[in-house]
């Protein structure tokens, strides 16, 4: 009896199927679902919730936390972590502070802070790159040391003398616009990231070196050029968000930033960038980063206390590394389940 062949419609169909499914089953796709399931529960608790006032400081809040996370986020996919940044930003806080109360004009300061900036990232690549010592180890001592540094550049004291018009960037909005400076150079920032890790033969070494360090090698690939990069550019970066953050709160003191590399990490893996290298996109990233300030925004409206947040925030990151890996840890038990059957006498095949 002769088979009737499938009609060529389905089977075109079976494929644009098959890829709309995985368009739906992403990470961003959930995470895009969250943010609007934010936005309509902070309009139920609050019809101030999409106000332009409350879009201002919203973004202003953030703003510093979500530019460190574009870097981090290029590092975490390369396979490598960087927990100094929020030390970074203190220490470049802290020069700030201490060159302006020295009589040093500030075109001269944002140039120091650069330089120094640069030399942080290299100290933490070196150590990484070149000594083969693991990042994590690496920069939590570079995270105590450049906070001492913040500690002995302004010891006790409180700079806040800066110029209004500096300072005026955690007042005004971005060009008469509903967004924070910080936002706004977050958004650039964040479509330069992504068009240098999605668009460039750069971008795709980074994802080679995640998901395997030796294929890179033998690729050709300069991993350890690539990485003194990332960190390098983290550096930089975290640095001018120091003077953002200063700017901000128009002063200047040595625990400025304390204990925001948490947030930043959190950002980075609520983003769907996986800890273990590999994986991620600033889609995610950026998404995560309206998720998590939607909700620290909508709690706040909702008079829920604020010392409590971080459980809401630590378990968002529980989430975003349980959940990617569901699939790999369920079959990792299904082998252990197996190997434990064969081991003993009598068990089931």
């Amino acid at each position: 009896m002769s088979q009737l062949a499938p009609a060529a419609g389905d089977v075109g169909a079976q494929p644009r199927a098959a890829h709309a499914l995985r368009y739906l089953l992403r990470w961003e796709t959930g995470l895009a679902i969250v943010v609007i399931g934010i936005g309509v529960l902070g309009t139920s608790i609050s019809s101030g919730f999409f106000s332009s006032g409350n879009i201002f400081y919203l973004g202003l809040n953030s703003g510093e936390i979500a530019i460190m996370a574009l870097p981090m986020t290029l590092i975490i996919i390369s396979g490598e972590i960087d927990l100094s940044v929020a030390s970074m930003l203190g220490m470049s806080s802290a020069i700030l502070g201490v060159l302006w109360s020295h009589g040093w004009p500030m075109p001269a300061i944002f140039v120091v802070i650069a330089i120094v900036g640069v030399l942080a990232g290299t100290l933490n690549a070196v150590l990484v790159t070149r000594l083969g010592l693991p990042s994590l180890a690496v920069t939590i001592g570079t995270l105590a040391l450049y906070r001492g540094i913040a500690l002995i550049l302004l010891g006790p004291s409180t700079i806040s003398n800066f110029p209004a018009r500096y300072t005026s960037v955690g007042i005004n909005p971005l060009l008469n616009t509903d967004l924070s400076w910080s936002a706004g150079i977050f958004i650039v920032l964040a479509v330069t990231f992504g068009v240098v890790l999605h668009a460039t033969p750069f971008g795709r070494s980074i994802y080679a070196m995640g998901a395997s360090p030796e294929a890179a090698l033998f690729a050709g690939i300069r991993v350890r050029r690539v990485k003194t990069i990332l960190f390098i550019v983290s550096g930089l970066v975290c640095s001018f968000a120091g003077v953002l953050y200063t700017f901000r709160l128009a002063t200047a003191v040595q625990d400025n930033g304390l204990g925001l590399e948490l947030d930043v990490v959190a950002i980075a893996l609520v983003g769907g960038v996986s800890i273990f290298g590999g994986k991620g996109t600033i889609v995610g990233v950026v998404l995560a980063v309206l998720a998590v300030a939607g909700i620290q925004n909508a709690l706040f409206l909702s008079n829920f206390n604020q010392e409590a947040t971080g459980l809401v925030i630590g378990g968002l990151l529980l989430l975003s590394v349980f959940v990617p890996n569901l699939a790999f840890l369920s079959a990792r038990a299904r082998r252990r389940l197996a190997g434990t059957r064969r081991a003993v006498p009598g068990g089931a095949p």
